[in-house]
């Protein structure tokens, strides 16, 4: 391979295709200052040849449906032990309540995140399954996407966790499309004392095998990269590379999300440095270079107030925007007005358009299949794939 030492001569080329793998994608993703525009330029180029002048989001109501969690993740404020303050399981009225307010307000995503197999660590989350009839998380989760499929307009998008072979299976015939997020292929992050430490799930190997379980079964699967945990420009890199060799080999990945770490009281990691605006640009847009024709979003409400500088690093998607619920995740870190969003999104030259939970690409392979959600799919998508106007 070239070394790139100068990247002059390289911007024509990548701009017109070439393969972008790792020894080149590390020298880009510490590009320089004075490189960063032509760097931003190439990624911009090949996503207007992928979504020529359209942005895209989904109109969501988040359901956080427990936020007991067996993880102890250090950047995480959404987890909760029993005891805590704010612990809570959400019952069938609360869910059915919040996901029909989201209806009277155009949603058409129902995003349910939730703590990963709580049951396993705690005998009160064993009680409350319990007495709610369920003896998993997961079951209890399943119930809920049928409940919002038979009750409202909503289709189901589900970040669980690690999920088995089986339960990818079961949850991808309630729910258009899973999600979960590789965040890094790094080990290290597993070490004591760094992000990962007293966190079994977040194994990369582990949650790799659930990405990949779901493109065995044709899935249609949402994952991506959290920047700024302690992993290196090398590692995020590494990630993407995985997530393509994982699409190029099943075809299921339908959304990269980019998200930044930010720094909220009380976690562990509160003293820790969130990335740069530049970094973000640079992952970003390295993330185009190898991914090409796949779509790739950041969080706007993760980036504000300049989050529309990342149109010029070649995101497509806006991802998912409440108009009713926070970011229980990221609470501090409220959402765009949707008029704001479409303003800005049309100031830097291109048309937002709403997508539902899946995106435009993957409908048709999962509208043609049985049963009730493929049934409610086929009803809330227009001809082009996405959101039917109301």
């Amino acid at each position: 391979m070239k070394q790139w030492l100068n990247l002059g001569s390289l911007w024509d080329e990548v701009s017109n295709g070439l393969a972008v793998e790792r020894e080149l994608a590390c020298r880009l993703i510490q590009a320089t200052d004075g490189e960063l525009p032509e760097l931003l330029a190439a990624a911009v180029t090949i996503k207007e040849r992928f979504r020529p002048g359209v942005i895209t989001y989904s109109r969501k109501v988040f359901l956080p449906l427990t936020n007991l969690c067996r993880d102890h993740c250090g950047y995480c404020i959404f987890r909760r032990d029993p005891s805590d303050p704010g612990a809570h399981t959400m019952t069938p009225e609360e869910v059915l309540q919040v996901a029909k307010a989201g209806e009277e307000l155009g949603c058409r995503e129902a995003l349910f995140s939730l703590g990963d197999k709580p049951e396993l660590e705690f005998p009160g989350m064993r009680a409350t399954l319990g007495r709610l009839g369920y003896k998993s998380t997961l079951h209890y989760l399943e119930t809920m996407c049928e409940l919002v499929l038979r009750e409202t307009s909503l289709l189901p998008h589900v970040n669980p966790g690690l999920m088995s072979t089986e339960w990818v299976r079961r949850l991808g015939a309630v729910c258009p499309s899973l999600g979960l997020m590789l965040e890094t292929t790094s080990r290290a992050l597993l070490r004591p004392g760094a992000a990962h430490d007293r966190a079994p799930d977040k194994v990369p190997a582990l949650r790799l095998r659930t990405i990949e379980a779901a493109g065995k079964h044709e899935i249609p699967f949402t994952t991506g990269l959290l920047i700024g945990i302690g992993e290196t420009p090398e590692d995020r890199v590494d990630a993407l590379l995985v997530i393509r060799d994982l699409h190029h080999r099943y075809g299921h990945i339908q959304e990269v999300i980019v998200q930044n770490f930010r720094v909220k009281p009380a976690i562990p990691m509160a003293s820790w440095p969130e990335p740069s605006r530049g970094e973000m640009l640079r992952v970003v847009a390295v993330a185009r270079l190898i991914l090409g024709n796949m779509n790739i979003q950041a969080p706007p409400n993760l980036s504000s107030p300049d989050y529309d500088a990342l149109l010029a690093a070649g995101i497509n998607d806006w991802g998912g925007v409440s108009p009713l619920t926070a970011d229980f995740i990221n609470p501090e870190a409220p959402w765009p007005h949707l008029t704001d969003l479409e303003r800005r999104t049309a100031a830097a030259g291109h048309t937002l358009k709403q997508r539902l939970c899946i995106y435009p690409e993957f409908v048709d392979r999962v509208a043609t299949r049985a049963g009730l959600m493929p049934e409610r799919l086929r009803a809330a998508a227009d001809e082009q794939g996405l959101a039917r106007a109301a």
